[in-house]
């Protein structure tokens, strides 16, 4: 996935954040390397072509992207923290062998947990939306 700096700009402005060139590099970083890159990823992405950005501001952006909903953290088993530049609503498929994350769209999955969900009413709880991270191993591993 990957976006013009004119749609990268609008998203963060439309957030009413300051579009500034950090921001607009670790987002675009994201989205151009996909597979739910570490922090580490992304700053190693975004040093080739800024190379005085700090880690720390890396990491302060990225909270600022997860806080305005323009990115989603993933946890894995490894407990490694990944980001996911794709906000509609997906699964993940986790390979527990080699720490890979695929997404997964599955329509027919999704309402049958919202039935569930609706059918249960657990006491004190509204669910405001669920992911899915299902472990296993692929092949290719």
């Amino acid at each position: 996935m990957n976006e013009s700096v004119e749609a990268i700009s609008k998203k963060l402005a439309d957030k009413g954040l300051k579009v500034t060139p950090q921001r607009i590099a670790i987002l675009a970083a994201i989205y151009q390397l996909g597979g739910h890159p570490t922090a580490d990823n992304i700053i190693e992405n975004i040093r080739r072509n800024h190379p005085h950005i700090a880690s720390g501001t890396v990491y302060k952006i990225l909270d600022i992207l997860v806080d305005n909903k323009l990115v989603k953290r993933v946890h894995t088993e490894r407990d490694v923290m990944r980001y996911d530049g794709i906000m509609e609503r997906h699964h993940h498929l986790y390979c527990g062998e080699c720490d890979l994350i695929e997404d997964y769209v599955d329509e027919t999955l999704d309402q049958l947990l919202e039935d569930y969900f609706k059918s249960k009413q657990v006491k004190g709880f509204r669910m405001r939306e669920f992911v899915l991270q299902i472990t296993g191993t692929f092949d290719k591993c």
